[in-house]
């Protein structure tokens, strides 16, 4: 089955795109200036990118708050319009089927879901909440990230200096929240698809802004410390393990006011109070030498501990980071990945690898 394509396609072939086959979508990879350009642009000034292969769904209907507590881990009370949060669609068995961006609006909710994931996500909301209305807009996204992303967006809609991290408001027929994957403040924006190239030219006219593909969206969410859904964690990841309990409502914890009441939340709270038998750990290499996703790591032994979910070498510090699990009293010794069937060393390192600079 041939590749889609969003709206934004022929503009990146203008500007001199390579694409790459990506959740059944042909997507940017990278432009003119190549990936690791790309990745210090936006680190130093702002990059466009277009995530419109994301999944945007409007969840309206009877009791909706309630009714979506029933399926994901959250806490409406107290939720302000506008307050968006990250959270994760789960399994019976714990498993992590999808992560999810949760934005509360007047009379219904949003949410952005993992482009591979958008029919089998809309099949399972729909099956854990019946008398809600879930509907897969068609519209394009595109995320402005960096520094300099502020004030080249507020050209246009002023606005939005009036945003927070993880905020959002309507400007016009813009939907816009001001979060990102990058680690950078920035922002991402709903528009629709006739509007959609008209909006990205006029962000692109300012020279602080240049376009940026997959392959350095990549790396800076990496950088960021950031989870990719397919790589990092999948339906046989639970969240304790993915390092992803402050995903969890706190009202939804053990002892809370909410305790419990979605899918999976019997593994969820257990292994949230006795540990799992492994865990997501950011690594980083003694050498400046790419691991990449799938490498075993063993101990001074050579016996297999974990594995290598994310790597490559950062372009801000040029060093091999990677994202990783590792099983539980592992990181008390020494490890190496195993590269091509060398050993190289690394170690545990805190995340993010680079400071996170979001507007708070």
């Amino acid at each position: 089955m041939p590749e889609e394509r969003t709206v934004l396609h022929a503009l990146h072939a203008e500007l001199g795109a390579r694409f790459t086959p990506f959740a059944g979508y042909e997507m940017p990879v990278q432009y003119r200036d190549g990936l690791r350009a790309e990745h210090l642009h936006t680190r130093s000034q702002a990059g466009l990118f277009d995530v419109s292969h994301m999944g945007q769904l409007r969840v309206t209907g009877p009791g909706l708050h309630a009714a979506l507590e029933r399926a994901l881990p959250l806490d409406f009370e107290g939720w302000k319009p506008g307050v968006q949060r990250y959270s994760l669609l789960l399994n019976e068995r714990g498993g992590i089927e999808d992560d999810l961006m949760v934005t509360a609006l007047p009379g219904e909710v949003r949410i952005v879901v993992n482009a591979g994931c958008k029919q089998k996500d809309v099949a399972r909301l729909r099956k854990l909440c019946p008398t809600l209305s879930f509907e897969l807009l068609d519209r394009a996204l595109i995320a402005l990230q960096g520094p300099a992303a502020e004030a080249a967006l507020a050209l246009l809609h002023p606005g939005v200096k009036s945003l927070d991290f993880m905020q959002a408001a309507t400007f016009d027929d813009l939907l816009i929240s001001r979060s990102g994957y990058t680690g950078e403040d920035g922002f991402e924006i709903s528009v629709s698809n006739r509007e959609a190239e008209t909006l990205a030219r006029k962000l692109l006219a300012n020279p602080v802004v240049k376009p940026v593909g997959l392959g350095a969206r990549d790396t800076l969410r990496l950088e960021a410390g950031l989870h990719l859904y397919g790589q990092d964690m999948d339906a046989d990841t639970a969240v304790t393990e993915a390092s992803l309990g402050w995903a969890i409502a706190r009202s939804r914890r053990a002892g809370g006011a909410k305790e419990g009441g979605f899918p999976g939340a019997e593994r969820t709270l257990r292994e949230a109070r006795e540990g799992a038998a492994r865990r997501l750990v950011g690594l980083v290499g003694e050498e400046a030498v790419p691991v990449r996703h799938g490498a075993p790591l063993v101990n001074s032994e050579n016996r297999e501990v974990g594995v290598v979910t994310s790597g490559t070498v950062s372009p801000s510090t040029q060093r091999a980071i990677m994202l990783g699990y590792v099983a539980t009293g592992a990181p008390d010794q020494p490890l190496f990945a195993s590269v091509r069937g060398a050993p190289r060393p690394v170690r545990i390192a805190a995340l993010p690898f680079v400071p996170k600079r979001y507007r708070k």
